[in-house]
């Protein structure tokens, strides 16, 4: 059963930093993109920051020059790193990860538990 672990979040004032890990882990698979969403509560859940299969990268116009995603190919591992946090950033986030299976082959995507990230004004 394929599973995405995340780690990372924690409580930080504005201005700071924080870097998160996801790791997928479970069968065999190929990875087509692998990021993060973020959700606060009443809103609706918003992609963050993604990398697709090929190196193509897609952030939040909210997040561009502040985050950056980066994959670990060999570990089946993402990470993104949050500089000059805001406010606004609070949210829990999620991992999101988009795999092709190989048995039986299909195509799924997964999400992580959440990691709440706080910023503190």
């Amino acid at each position: 059963q394929v599973h995405l672990a995340e780690s990372g979040g924690g409580l930080v004032q504005a201005g700071g930093s924080l870097r998160l890990s996801c790791a997928a882990s479970g069968g065999t698979f190929s990875i087509n993109a692998i990021g993060w969403y973020r959700q606060d509560p009443g809103k609706q859940r918003e992609m963050v920051a993604m990398s697709f299969d090929g190196g193509r990268t897609n952030y939040a116009d909210s997040v561009k020059g502040r985050f950056t995603i980066s994959r670990d190919n060999a570990k089946n591992a993402a990470y993104l790193q949050m500089d000059s946090l805001k406010p606004e950033d609070t949210a829990v986030y999620y991992c999101n990860a988009d795999l092709n299976l190989v048995r039986p082959p299909y195509r799924h995507t997964y999400w992580g538990q959440g990691t709440q990230v706080t910023v503190s004004s």
